[in-house]
């Protein structure tokens, strides 16, 4: 087992102007996820009632030309992921990157990244960003995260996530990067999704997978390994309003969800100043841990019986992997996964 070698200064050793970095860090990571989307979709509408409105007009003919870019492949750029405030939100919490096996470069890999929580800070910081020196880890791979569809159709955030290899978790799009002619391409699916959002109980570790079975389909399709990853401590970093499964305020979540693709949850972290509740994220340790590849044989049409043998074979690994690690990672030996 490998822990990734990057290692923050401890809480007494930092300097008031390091954690202020690290606070700061951690804050516009929480407020790009939730409102970047939706503040420039805002403003390109409003500029168009401005003098401004040629920006507004030219960035739309530039969305109309690039439309099909996230789902053939999208630009990232080396420089994003390799940004400095990246390494203070590793710090903040922090954030640790465990591997377990090697990995070739000589084939591709599915990846199943658990759990959700609110905004999949551990799967993003570890494999999205240069932070924990993923690439020196696995060599020759090259990972895209995935992201819901319809994310990429957000002005200027679509270009956010596309430039550090983000792609939209549809069919067209995983298909594209698992048909590269150069092996070693990652896709790194949050299966969950926003179904297991509605699940973010710190403490707690209980994931929507039991009938989520297209990323096993996808790995049979294209011959690709499926490989579990869990981020022990994601559903821990805000508080977390969990409502009764039949109640009718889980009902409208779920109604929500499937009209818009995305769970309305209600959460809060602290504030910047003070304990009161804010959007900071809670500074409590991340650590995602990469497990070993299942080899997975290339059907271009498996059967269901062979989609769901592999699926219990991951199911297994991914537990196996949860109780190898979840003592060593601050979990209670009393806790077990549970799959709904």
């Amino acid at each position: 087992m490998e822990v990734s070698a990057a290692s923050p200064p401890s809480g007494t050793s930092k300097t008031l102007w390091k954690q202020y970095r690290e606070m700061m860090a951690a804050y516009q990571f929480a407020l790009i996820f939730l409102f970047m989307g939706l503040f420039f979709s805002l403003l390109i509408i409003f500029l168009l009632f401005t003098s401004f409105w040629s920006i507004s007009l030219l960035y739309l003919v530039w969305l109309y030309l690039d439309w099909d870019t996230p789902n053939q492949g999208g630009r990232r750029f080396v420089w994003m992921k390799n940004l400095t405030v990246w390494k203070h939100l590793r710090d903040y919490y922090p954030i640790k990157l465990v591997k377990t096996a090697e990995l070739p470069s000589d084939q591709n890999y599915v990846v199943g990244s658990h759990p959700h929580g609110i905004m999949c800070t551990g799967i993003f910081c570890n494999l999205s960003t240069e932070s924990n020196d993923f690439s020196k880890h696995f060599p020759g791979l090259r990972f895209w995260q995935t992201g819901l569809s319809i994310l990429f159709y957000l002005p200027v955030y679509r270009e956010y996530l596309m430039s550090f290899g983000m792609c939209p978790v549809n069919l067209q799009s995983l298909d594209f990067v698992l048909s590269q002619p150069q092996l070693g391409q990652a896709v790194v699916i949050v299966i969950g999704g926003a179904h297991e959002a509605l699940y973010s109980i710190p403490g707690q570790h209980c994931l929507t997978l039991r009938k989520r079975k297209g990323f096993v389909r996808l790995a049979l399709r294209h011959g690709a390994s499926l490989l579990p990853v869990y981020s022990f401590g994601e559903n821990d970093i805000f508080r977390f309003k969990a409502f009764a499964k039949g109640s009718w305020q889980f009902r409208c979540q779920v109604i929500f969800k499937k009209l818009v693709g995305f769970s309305p949850c209600i959460f809060w972290g602290r504030s910047l100043l003070s304990n009161s509740w804010g959007l900071l994220p809670f500074a409590v340790p991340i650590t995602t841990v990469v497990g070993r590849p299942i080899p997975v044989p290339r059907r271009p049409h498996p059967t269901t019986d062979e989609v769901d043998h592999y699926h219990a074979i991951y199911l297994k690994a991914l537990e196996q992997l949860f109780e190898e690690h979840k003592e060593s990672c601050g979990v209670p030996a009393s806790t077990h996964l549970t799959f709904i």
